[in-house]
């Protein structure tokens, strides 16, 4: 499976999300980051991504890793958003605004989707609707 039109149409609107990897001594990493989505995949640049701590950690073997794409649509009333992801990194060299660089490329294996349409957290959902959670198939490249 992979994402809904209503999902990749949240994560596009995004200009943030925060991944999340874990170093070979196992200290977890967490950092805001500006992404590309292709509809399967996300991409991962910056400035200098091979001096990053979570390029650092994917190249020391622990290619799992998180990623969260959430704003808020009201605070008042409180009503949060959120695409959740766990996949595998893997380091690809791709032509960036700032020269070729190793990107990581996120593929996903689970997702999940809370509150896309930004109703207010605790309102009734009698349908169930609202939340999602997919199992990815893992894409061969071809």
């Amino acid at each position: 499976m992979s994402f809904t039109e209503e999902e990749a149409a949240y994560i596009r609107s995004q200009p943030l999300a925060r991944v999340a990897t874990v170093s070979a001594d196992g200290q977890p990493d967490v950092v805001p980051v500006g992404f590309e989505f292709d509809g399967t995949h996300f991409w991962i640049g910056g400035v200098d991504p091979g001096k990053t701590r979570r390029t650092s950690n994917i190249r020391a073997g622990n290619e799992k890793v998180a990623l969260i794409i959430d704003d808020l649509a009201s605070v008042s009333p409180w009503s949060p958003r959120f695409v959740r992801v766990y996949g595998t990194a893997e380091l690809v060299d791709r032509e960036t605004q700032f020269g070729v660089q190793p990107v990581m490329k996120i593929t996903p294996t689970i997702s999940w989707s809370a509150n896309l349409d930004g109703r207010p957290l605790g309102e009734r959902r009698d349908d169930g609707s609202g939340f999602r959670r997919t199992v990815h198939q893992a894409h061969q490249a071809g």
